[in-house]
């Protein structure tokens, strides 16, 4: 069975709602996933937009989630030794979908079922995570949301 990763905010495919935004209160979304393979030992999170103007942004990146969690709620607060990566604003946590005026972009929200704890610090880059995630990932899957102003 596959992974998923769904969102009781915004269906797939759609609009994200204005208060998991910059515009907004710009908290994370609510997320959801089903059951991973049985030898996952941790998750790791990915939010990103590929439409931004400069080349692929990174949103937020939480990574060493228990692997008996399957949920995030509202506002994305992790507990059990969970981590939070820097984002491409600068600074560690989520930061909401914030495009420039004109043609909605999409927001990839990847969920990665590892069979480790990833030995990384707080504050960790996207490359540092996907060079410490390759060769451990068992599963993923992905949830995409858009956001226009």
């Amino acid at each position: 069975m596959a992974l998923e990763i769904t969102s009781t905010a915004f269906p797939q495919g759609q609009t994200i709602p204005k208060q998991f935004t910059a515009d907004g209160r710009n908290i994370p979304p609510p997320l959801s996933w089903t059951e991973p393979p049985s030898a996952t030992r941790s998750f790791a999170l990915i939010c990103e937009d590929p439409d931004a103007p400069r080349g692929t942004f990174t949103h937020w990146i939480a990574f060493n989630l228990s692997v008996e969690q399957r949920e995030l709620s509202e506002g994305g607060t992790l507990s059990g030794g969970a981590l939070l990566g820097a984002n491409d604003f600068g600074k560690v946590g989520y930061g909401g979908p914030a495009p420039p005026p004109g043609k909605p972009h999409s927001y990839y929200f990847k969920l990665y079922a590892l069979d480790t704890q990833l030995d990384l610090p707080a504050g960790a880059k996207k490359d540092e995570l996907l060079a410490a995630m390759k060769g451990h990932t068992l599963a993923e899957a992905q949830l995409i949301g858009t956001y226009g102003r």
